[in-house]
């Protein structure tokens, strides 16, 4: 589960995460305390620090355990927890003649119960509460011919029920929540979608009217272009094509490199298939540098230079040809540096 559905968990909405998380798994454990500590004199200091571990460890899964609902392991642990409490608080297996003692623990079971139907666990937590009543009424009537606990287990049914209606009600409006933020996000992302648009057009159009605009307005003033104006404007629409055809290879350095290739005679080719994406900027830095040696040393043929898709073995290639042979640059997804011709 993610951290976006964890926080529209009913425990989250109740405030039983985070730091009134903690108060509330403090008071818990507190609850739990003082409800079993009336049977640390009706049966064995080990039947007692069962119960007790039993019932705080259940607490612990149910307020620290991420997921909704409850996963079924850990409802089982607590669903035996509280079945484990029951025994150990109501029995006294040490006499010749087991008897039963103080029923004040099914209170607290009933608490923990209440809060596995919070989890998003309602029937495992009403299947608990009827098998702790079934308990109960085997210990009264089988070995104390009474029915005293089974009315205890009655009322404590009361905190179940509670937090069984309570979690009733709350699922629409949590679904209500869920759907509203899921909107919000929606709307927030297409915000942010056209802002990027808008600020990747306005750079281009800033990029353009920066190189572009004096050779244009040349044109449109209807001036004769001299051999040499014709050859700027070849090297304007190479670097514009790059700007749209490789945005990740463009920077001033490359530019001047590309540009000085160029009028030189070599074919230069950038192509950017998206590698760059989350690559530390060390390596990015890298094989711009290869790229502006690459162009520098070149004086006729072509060079191709290419980020790879991400996920690839290599990060880039840079292909150099020229009549005296080729030459292949390989660099590595961790900046290893393969040369071959």
């Amino acid at each position: 589960m993610t951290d976006r559905d964890d926080d529209f968990e009913l425990r989250a909405l109740l405030g039983m995460r985070g730091r009134s998380g903690w108060v509330f798994q403090a008071s818990l454990a507190v609850t739990i305390t003082l409800y079993i500590t009336p049977s640390f004199t009706e049966v064995p200091i080990a039947q007692f620090v069962v119960a007790l571990a039993a019932m705080l460890g259940a607490g612990a899964i149910l307020l620290l355990l991420p997921g909704e609902p409850l996963p079924w392991p850990a409802t089982a642990v607590v669903l035996a927890a509280g079945l484990v409490t029951v025994l150990a608080t109501h029995v006294n297996f040490t006499e010749d003649a087991v008897r039963q003692r103080q029923p004040l623990a099914t209170l607290v079971v009933s608490f923990v119960l209440a809060v596995l139907a919070v989890r998003g666990r309602i029937f495992a937590a009403w299947a608990g509460a009827a098998a702790v009543a079934a308990v109960l009424g085997f210990v009264d009537i089988v070995l104390d011919i009474s029915v005293g606990s089974l009315f205890v287990s009655v009322l404590a049914l009361a905190s179940l029920a509670g937090a069984t209606v309570c979690a009733l009600v709350l699922r629409p409006t949590q679904r209500s929540l869920r759907l509203l933020h899921d909107d919000v996000a929606m709307r927030a992302a297409a915000e942010a979608t056209m802002a990027a648009e808008h600020s990747e057009r306005n750079r281009q159009l800033s990029r353009l009217d920066e190189l572009a605009r004096p050779m244009l307005e040349r044109i449109a003033r209807g001036a004769d272009l001299t051999p040499a104006d014709r050859e700027v404007c070849r090297l304007l629409e190479a670097e514009l094509r790059d700007g749209l055809r490789a945005p990740q290879l463009v920077t001033d350095q490359l530019n001047a490199a590309a540009r000085g290739a160029r009028s030189r005679g070599v074919e230069v080719l950038l192509l950017d298939d998206g590698g760059f994406t989350g690559v530390a900027a060390t390596l990015r830095t890298r094989v711009l540098d290869l790229a502006v040696r690459e162009l520098d040393a070149a004086n006729a043929g072509s060079v191709t230079i290419r980020v790879l898709p991400a996920g690839r073995r290599n990060l880039a290639t840079i292909l150099a040809s020229a009549p005296g042979g080729d030459r292949r640059t390989e660099i590595g997804s961790t900046g290893e540096i393969l040369v071959s011709t």
